[in-house]
């Protein structure tokens, strides 16, 4: 969420930055900043009823003690008056201030100057690629065939115990999703993170404080009967570990890595691009979260950057990086990279990746804060990324790998699964 005093004070540039975002902002940043004047001006007026209405009460035990009890009458009764209409501003306070807050959230958070204009997917920037893309013979399968010709993945199960997008692994499919999650929380913890293993519900504060709530509630699994949300990812409890938290500066940065089952349901599409593993309700991931200081958040954002590119790196998969331009950048992001590995039996890029910088908007959402050096409150930058989601790993790493002989496991994962080829 957007601070109100940074929308009051940068109106046009905020309603500029936003249109990157294909966001009209203009009305409804109008509408923030009359009703942040409105506020100022009933708590101001209600901040000196109160004053007055104190002063008063002072003022008519002095004349009781001073025995001119009809001056002391008169002011009692205006006391009652300022009290009746202290309590109406109060009234019109608690309407204002909500109907404020429920349009600042409706805002998305600003982009980064480096974010190009775009609608979608289309405009994305590729910033960087590597490894060479490999050849198959034609005969190569795509992997939700391969998945059945090695009997390691069973969406025909999954959809009978639970329903489409919730597939089961098995044999030694179970044994490379496990060896994944291992080698990316081993590699995590290599590199300073603290590892967490969360809930996997959550309430509905913490959905709201990274912003997953409101703007993305129908994609969220919701038990009615007890008002929590089944995790998106690991970010939403990571992150809220630190909501209504003030930190000192000593304890920045921090770095937090989890593994957590993923449910979405955004799933329910056709075609090949979402055949197989390439979209499930249900999934796996290790995700990383930091929390710094505003100051250095964007060298953060490199630096997890390039901790991602090096787990695929080491999977031998061929990948690319894109900065997602305005169209495509989520509601709470400043600044997006992708990552996306190729397929080389569905000839496409698939994204396993997006590593954010959030820059304070969530840290506004949370309350979250930190006193710096000085001794003055201000917001942190919040940042994750997925390090990473397995499914379309494991669609590459199948595909990629299919060999007369069987399937290929990398290198550096062989400790984690006992064999070398499916």
């Amino acid at each position: 969420m957007l601070q109100v005093n940074f929308i009051r004070e940068n109106r046009d540039e905020v309603v500029k930055r936003l249109k990157v975002k294909n966001f009209d902002a203009a009305i409804i940043i109008d509408a923030v900043i009359d009703l942040d004047e409105k506020r100022r001006k009933t708590q101001k007026e209600l901040d000196e009823g109160l004053a007055e209405a104190n002063a008063l009460s002072k003022d008519i035990g002095r004349l009781y003690k001073e025995g001119k009890r009809d001056e002391a009458e008169q002011m009692k009764a205006k006391t009652a008056e300022l009290k009746s209409q202290t309590k109406s501003l109060n009234e019109e306070l608690e309407i204002v201030t909500k109907a404020l807050h429920d349009q600042l959230i409706l805002i998305p958070n600003i982009p980064h100057d480096s974010v190009p204009p775009g609608k979608g997917e289309e405009d994305n920037e590729v910033v960087e690629q590597e490894g060479e893309i490999p050849e198959l013979p034609e005969n190569a399968l795509p992997h939700w065939e391969l998945i059945t010709q090695y009997d390691i993945i069973d969406f025909n199960l999954g959809n009978k115990v639970t329903g489409a997008g919730f597939p089961f692994y098995k044999g030694k499919g179970a044994k490379l999703q496990r060896a994944l999650i291992n080698f990316f929380l081993d590699r995590a913890l290599d590199a300073g993170y603290v590892e967490f293993q969360p809930p996997l519900m959550v309430n509905e504060d913490s959905g709201y404080g990274t912003g997953q709530l409101p703007d993305k509630d129908g994609q969220m699994y919701k038990l009615e009967g007890d008002n929590l949300y089944l995790v998106p990812t690991a970010e939403v409890p990571i992150t809220n570990i630190y909501r209504n938290e003030l930190l000192k500066a000593t304890d920045l940065p921090i770095k937090n890595a989890a593994y957590s089952s993923c449910f979405r349901r955004e799933a329910g599409s056709w075609g090949a691009h979402v055949r197989g593993l390439n979209r499930l309700h249900q999934f796996d991931k290790v995700e990383i979260v930091h929390i710094v200081h505003p100051e250095g958040s964007y060298k953060v954002l490199e630096e997890m950057r390039e901790h991602v590119a090096s787990l695929v790196r080491d999977l031998e998969l061929p990948f690319r990086i894109l900065r997602l331009c305005g169209g495509d950048l989520s509601f709470t992001s400043a600044l997006t990279y992708d990552f996306e590995v190729y397929s080389a039996a569905q000839k496409r890029w698939l994204e396993v990746s997006s590593v954010s910088n959030f820059e304070s908007f969530q840290a506004n959402r949370m309350k979250l804060r930190f006193k710096d050096e000085n001794g003055v409150s201000q917001l942190v930058h919040t940042l994750n990324g997925s390090a990473l989601a397995l499914p379309r790993i494991v669609a590459a790493l199948l595909e990629n790998n299919q060999t007369e002989n069987g399937i290929k496991i990398p290198e550096v994962l062989v400790p984690y699964t006992g064999f070398e080829t499916i």
